[in-house]
């Protein structure tokens, strides 16, 4: 049984929506496809009649400054952003997180858009994107549109955006251009020994420091919840505070009051995360503290 009927290569983003609409029965945009093309070949996914291969849409595979502003294409490989010295030099847990998504072959092929589009609240480049205060630039019938990174996701593996209809076309991530801030970021995440798995747990943090003092902070810890999100009652209590132990032991109360894990066979128990939580932010933490010295 053939896994899809048509296979459509848009050159535009304008040409991938109307794709997207003409399509006549179940639709589904692609890019990477290490899922997707698994998941059908594997039975997990029902049948689709139309692919849209967002591969040749050139606006999608950009990586370049935008004024203050870092912006990557969705279907930029994950194995690019890894290596891109302007990811580097202004997303350092992007770096990280991208570096630890599945392995050297996937990564060659899989995008930074497919590892977002499938919702997920622990997927790596999605925790990264959420502590580096990213914003999604999505398109439409009605154009295209801004809107904030985490109201892309609606829960665990759902999508808020509509795939017959929308797409996302990239990332925008906040830089720092003056000499006077000082920021840095950093990721990191807890797994199983073997290797090529899904993380127990994993933590992204972004920072600006003056001198002592935590300036300002944005804190993703995931899974934390149903959708990523920002561990805000601990960002205010690090927030223009002069780190110390104290400090840290009102942050980690106020995280743990705010995420709410959950217990999963193939990942860990909400008890064994709530006892690793504080080793593992703390690690993050320490590390981007250190950088933006």
């Amino acid at each position: 049984m053939n896994l899809w009927q048509e296979y459509k290569r848009p050159a535009s983003i304008a040409e991938a929506i109307q794709n997207l609409t003409s399509a006549s029965g179940s639709v589904m945009p692609i890019a990477g496809g290490t899922d997707l093309l698994l998941d059908l070949k594997q039975g997990r996914h029902t049948p689709i009649h139309t692919l849209i291969d967002l591969t040749f849409v050139a606006e999608m595979s950009v990586l370049e400054l935008r004024g203050d502003e870092l912006f990557i294409g969705a279907a930029v490989a994950v194995n690019r952003v890894a290596l891109d010295p302007l990811v580097g030099s202004h997303a350092q847990a992007l770096v990280e997180a991208a570096n630890l998504i599945a392995g050297p072959q996937v990564r060659n092929t899989a995008t930074l858009g497919g590892n977002v589009a499938h919702a997920l609240p622990a997927a790596d480049g999605t925790i990264a994107l959420t502590a580096l205060n990213a914003q999604a630039e999505v398109a439409s019938p009605a154009g295209t549109r801004r809107m904030p990174f985490t109201a892309l996701f609606a829960g665990p593996g759902k999508s808020a955006l509509d795939k017959g209809k929308e797409i996302i076309v990239g990332f925008y991530i906040p830089i720092t251009n003056y000499q006077s801030r000082i920021t840095a970021s950093c990721f990191k995440r807890i797994m199983r020994p073997q290797g090529v798995a899904l993380p127990i747990l994993n933590c992204a943090v972004w920072l600006e420091r003056q001198k002592d003092v935590v300036k300002d902070i944005h804190i993703a810890v995931g899974p934390g919840g149903p959708i990523p999100f920002r561990a805000t009652e601990a960002e205010d209590t690090l927030r223009g505070r002069s780190f110390n132990e104290e400090i840290f032991s009102r942050t980690l109360e106020a995280l743990l009051a705010q995420v709410k894990f959950r217990t999963s066979a193939r990942r860990a128990s909400a008890d064994y995360r709530k006892h690793i939580v504080g080793g593992l932010f703390s690690d993050v933490f320490e590390a981007a503290w250190e950088r933006a010295k």
